[in-house]
């Protein structure tokens, strides 16, 4: 998916997300003592600019937009060696930073990645535009007709890590909303992602649209993102996107609105009735298409009226492919050699590999409480074939989406109908889920009255 597409590495454990977090901490303790004022003066011009860059993309036609995401495609295409030169800058500094292989490859613009990046761009041209629909329109007793007109959201801010490819996701999406556009990645793709910014900009000139309505910082001092969070006044939505320490570090210094997604604790629970070989096949994909996915699942939840069926065809299916599991007491000698006792913290931890926790539940009520304590808002999916069961599931679950047989792989814009996505929001303002064009706007009320006054 063009969202995922966005990196969730693991932050690691609590440990992990603290130290994250008091990186970030320190940096404002150095804003207390006095900041570079090049890097303030720096992000309040850029804000100002994107402001006057999204007032005019607000009212371009969807034919110059779309001319413009058509063009970057063809550059993308044209310009694909300077693309790999100035991602191999980066490769070669993360190689003297000691990154880790998982963050090489995010880091890694390969042909496969670019060739989607191209297609991104082709897709995103081809989609209605939806700024300016008119959602509904109803005639009051008066006469009056009252509707509801999908807008921009004006300026968006990107903060994220890794993955320059999202640099191309965001600002493409950004643009056919309406949107104006600063995209703040990690250090570690900082060549990379001024390479794509200044494609960008030309696709945007070429087309008659402002060149600021997408921007890269020129820095990688971490008081650039300090300072672009204090700018209310231009930013109207920043949506962070990495590891849960910056997600929560973000959160509590923005302020602006921050759409957020902290982490996809994913759970799948199989009821009494599921059909235990389909199950499998579930499971199996919701935990190996793509383990570090967001939406790959984290926990399964066995009815303990099937458990002795399903837990060890699951052991059978998938540990010999890698996969080990983090076993509750009832379900440790069900899952034979590839199990060992969980630990208390590996309930609601999102491992992103190729572990899963697994706990063995009396019934469907303690499989939603469960959920309730340590899922993320994410994904949640129930395997049955009672289907009063999964209509409850379905309306008591609290989620982004929530599934009935099928895998938690699904939420994803592209297999949702949706199309492509800049992320998934666990928080329910102003999107919950995935965050589609349509999402990245906003609707205001148009009135059309013919002389009408309020008595």
């Amino acid at each position: 998916m063009v969202g995922r597409g966005f990196d969730l590495t693991p932050c690691g454990r609590l440990a992990e997300c603290s130290r994250r977090y008091a990186k970030f901490s320190s940096a404002q303790k150095r804003r207390s003592q006095g900041v570079d004022m090049d890097i303030r003066e720096q992000m309040v011009e850029m804000g100002k600019r994107a402001k006057a860059a999204a007032r005019r993309l607000s009212s371009a036609s969807g034919r110059a937009k779309q001319d413009a995401l058509l063009i970057l495609a063809d550059m993308l295409e044209s310009e694909s060696e300077a693309i790999a030169r100035a991602n191999r800058l980066d490769l070669d500094a993360a190689a003297g930073r000691g990154l880790d292989k998982a963050r090489v490859q995010r880091l890694t613009i390969s042909g496969k990645v670019l060739k989607s990046m191209i297609q991104g761009c082709r897709e995103v041209a081809a989609m209605a535009d939806p700024v300016g629909e008119i959602e509904s329109m109803t005639k009051r007793p008066n006469g009056m007709l009252v509707g509801r007109m999908r807008v921009p959201l004006g300026v968006v801010a990107m903060i994220y890590e890794s993955r320059p490819n999202a640099t191309v996701d965001a600002g493409i999406l950004c643009l056919k909303a309406g949107n104006a556009v600063i995209l703040r990645g990690g250090s570690e793709a900082f060549h990379s992602n001024r390479c794509l910014a200044d494609l960008m900009h030309k696709a945007l000139r070429r087309a008659g649209l402002p060149e600021d309505a997408v921007q890269v910082p020129p820095t990688t001092d971490r008081e650039a993102v300090a300072e672009m969070l204090k700018l209310e006044e231009y930013i109207d939505v920043v949506i962070p996107r990495g590891g849960e320490g910056l997600i929560r570090a973000v959160t509590g210094q923005a302020t602006m609105p921050v759409l957020k997604h902290y982490k996809g604790v994913c759970q799948i629970f199989a009821d009494a009735s599921c059909d235990v070989a389909r199950a499998v096949d579930i499971i199996e994909n919701a935990k190996m298409q793509y383990p570090s996915g967001c939406n790959a699942m984290e926990c399964l939840l066995v009815h303990e009226d099937v458990a002795g069926a399903l837990l060890p065809k699951v052991a059978a299916a998938i540990g010999p492919k890698g996969v080990r599991f983090k076993a509750c007491a009832a379900s440790l000698p069900l899952l034979g050699e590839y199990a060992e006792p969980a630990a208390d913290e590996d309930w609601g931890y999102e491992f992103l590999d190729l572990v899963m926790a697994v706990k063995v539940v009396a019934d469907m009520d303690e499989a939603m409480d469960y959920i309730a304590e340590y899922g993320s808002n994410h994904t949640e999916s129930i395997l049955s074939e009672d289907y009063a069961n999964c209509m409850r599931f379905i309306r008591e679950v609290d989620a982004s989406l929530v599934v009935a047989n099928a895998t938690t792989r699904f939420n994803d814009g592209g297999q949702l109908g949706l199309g492509a996505e800049i992320g998934i929001s666990t928080s329910k303002l102003h999107a919950y889920g995935p965050m589609g064009i349509k999402e990245l706007t906003s609707a205001k009320f148009v009135l059309l009255g013919d002389g009408q006054i309020r008595e």
